[in-house]
């Protein structure tokens, strides 16, 4: 197991390239950090982008002890928790228009809690089975039954993948956070950033509420 994290043999370099490359193309996980960042500045979205990276965990240990298989063996199990995220991020979609409708130039919403921008990324990663089948078909391809126990390998892949998917959000938080504090300063603006946030939970909500068990 010590390889894995100090030797960095070709194999595993081969995982956490393909996991960099992975974080780094265009899909939901950035599109959630962008719109944060810009609605909120870079420490709310760096928080968000770290509820994001937690919730990697638990689809880790999903994956490794054998609990994400239920998703793709029963179509309840997998259409509860689908339900749940994408009834989630359109209340959040709908707290963010209803917020932003209101809005007044030089008197903006109030912003987030950073523990509820937490628990916010937490959970719409937690919430999508999509993920979870995800670790469950990526996570086995690098996994070598000759060197150990492979829950424990999985387990140690998965925290390679938490680290590097938080440099990349954090790097994405950082310079969509910049974007926002410019647009903040501009109270025309401000209406704008909200139906920015709710569009952007609306259709992660919309695109989960439809998604269906194939990756």
């Amino acid at each position: 197991m010590g390889l894995i994290f100090w030797g960095m043999d070709s194999h595993t370099l081969g995982f956490l390239l393909a996991s960099i490359a992975l974080s780094l193309s265009p899909g939901p996980d950035n599109l959630f950090v962008v719109s944060q960042g810009i609605a909120y500045g870079r420490k709310p979205a760096f928080w968000a982008a770290c509820g994001m990276v937690s919730g990697v965990l638990v689809h880790t240990l999903a994956a490794a002890f054998g609990i994400s298989v239920v998703f793709r063996t029963s179509a309840l199990a997998f259409n509860v928790v689908k339900y749940a995220g994408a009834g989630y991020l359109l209340y959040l979609a709908y707290r963010a228009f209803r917020e932003h409708a209101s809005f007044r130039p030089g008197n903006p919403p109030a912003q987030r809690s950073l523990s509820g921008l937490y628990s916010r990324g937490f959970l719409m990663n937690v919430l999508n089975p999509k993920v979870a089948l995800f670790f469950l078909a990526f996570l086995p391809q690098f996994v070598r039954p000759d060197q150990g126990s492979v829950p424990m390998q999985m387990v140690a892949l998965g925290i390679l993948f938490m680290a590097q998917a938080f440099v990349v959000f954090a790097t994405i938080a950082y310079f969509a956070g910049s974007v926002g504090y410019w647009l903040q300063r501009k109270p025309a603006m401000g209406r704008w950033l909200g139906w920015l946030s709710g569009t952007v939970f609306a259709f992660l909500g919309l695109r989960l509420l439809f998604a269906h068990r194939n990756l």
